[in-house]
């Protein structure tokens, strides 16, 4: 069974459509040598709910996956998952693997509203294909939902080609980010791969080294909390909390701001 789409999904889309900007303040959890947890944030961009339609990258990611054999997904899914791209060799990702505990922050100045989104975090795009990324495409396909006018053929629809999408909408530099040196290292150290460096430009979309450290990055939510400042004498707090993932059921409440 499908879950029904989420009652907060068409309020915070309808915030972010008048919304210049789309980046938000990811959360996770770190601990420190003596094993204490601390908070670690960072600025992210917003991806669009997963899986993100082809229809929707610019014209040289179209292109890029018509010519180079990947092709197009079709438009057939569709879910509730946040979705952002990072490399699987910063820090957060080691912080996610020892707990998948997120939260995000949207602060959109144009509606004078601010989401939060708290919930598990998971990463797919693991071009090993292990057993690890086997589960969490499994965990991802219980999200899914057909959409109810999608476009194609649903058999046509393929994993590594939806990693090779966000990939792909990337532009050529920011591709060649994940060909850098390892993030956070001493700039002193010169990485032991001599394939990485800075400032490279990447064309292929099955980049061996680039698509090594990609990753789509989503988070699964179960609390969505709105604060609404666009009436100041009346500012309105709510709260949908996840009751039952596999249905898709929230429960809303209001709450004082």
């Amino acid at each position: 069974m499908a879950p029904a789409v989420a009652p907060w999904r068409a309020l915070f889309l309808a915030s972010l459509e008048k919304s210049k900007s789309s980046s938000f303040s990811l959360a996770s959890i770190a601990h420190t040598t003596a094993n204490k947890p601390v908070p670690r944030s960072r600025t992210v961009e917003f991806r669009g709910f997963f899986p993100k339609p082809a229809s929707t990258l610019h014209q040289s990611g179209i292109e890029a996956l018509k010519t180079q054999g990947i092709g197009l997904n079709p438009d057939v899914y569709e879910s509730d998952l946040f979705s952002i791209t990072t490399d699987a060799r910063m820090k957060k990702m080691g912080q996610i693997a020892d707990s998948d505990d997120v939260e995000g922050v949207f602060w959109l100045e144009e509606v004078s509203t601010q989401w939060r989104v708290r919930g598990k975090a998971i990463a797919i795009g693991n071009p090993g294909n292990g057993a690890e990324e086997k589960e969490a495409r499994e965990t991802v396909r219980m999200a899914l939902r057909v959409k109810q006018e999608g476009e194609g053929d649903i058999k046509d629809w393929d994993w590594d080609r939806q990693v090779a999408t966000y990939f792909a909408n990337h532009s050529q530099v920011m591709r060649g980010t994940f060909k850098s040196p390892p993030p956070g290292t001493p700039r002193s150290e010169a990485p032991s791969d001599p394939r990485l460096k800075l400032n490279q430009q990447v064309e292929d979309l099955k980049d061996e080294v680039a698509r090594a450290n990609f990753r789509v990055l989503l988070i699964c939510p179960q609390e969505i909390e709105r604060l609404d400042f666009s009436n100041p004498d009346d500012v309105r707090r709510t709260n949908w909390a996840l009751v039952d993932a596999e249905k898709g059921e929230w429960k809303e409440t209001e709450l004082w701001p």
